[in-house]
């Protein structure tokens, strides 16, 4: 069977699309919640070393990995609710732990503008896309899912 046969025909039942809003925005808090354990990875790492470490410093192994660990849930949790109505707000919000995490690895200051950055990306592109899918979907009913 050919390309060409396996595209839908008018009638058939189409599964609705996932937004792309959603997509990205899910996608980029997933990525922050790892670079943020492996960030936890190298604080644990570097904790007895000479390298000089931020301004805030948690000495205690359990402490930082409390605070890791709890950064990492949330994450995940915000990754889960960016299609709500206050999930994006969350989602930005959450932007704020992240980028503190420079005081405990100064690196974590440049990671969490590229986070932030790609944050506001997600958050435009997604919504451009949606816009873009809506008005096609509008103009060609016969191919658009049902919902």
């Amino acid at each position: 069977m050919s390309k060409k046969d396996d595209r839908p025909r008018p009638g058939d039942a189409i599964k609705p699309r996932k937004p792309a809003k959603v997509q990205f925005t899910s996608m980029m808090l997933q990525l922050e919640a790892f670079v943020v354990l492996f960030a936890g990875v190298a604080l644990y790492g570097l904790r007895n070393s000479g390298y000089e470490r931020g301004p805030l410093v948690i000495e205690s192994p359990v402490a930082l990995w409390l605070v890791v660990g709890v950064l990492f849930v949330v994450l995940l949790v915000m990754s889960r609710m960016v299609g709500t109505p206050m999930g994006y707000y969350a989602g930005t919000a959450v932007q704020v732990p992240v980028l503190a995490m420079g005081l405990l690895l100064p690196m974590m200051f440049v990671v969490g503008v590229v986070f932030v950055a790609m944050w506001v990306v997600a958050l435009r592109l997604g919504g451009r896309i949606d816009r873009e899918r809506a008005t096609y979907d509008a103009e060609h009913p016969e191919t658009a899912p049902n919902l």
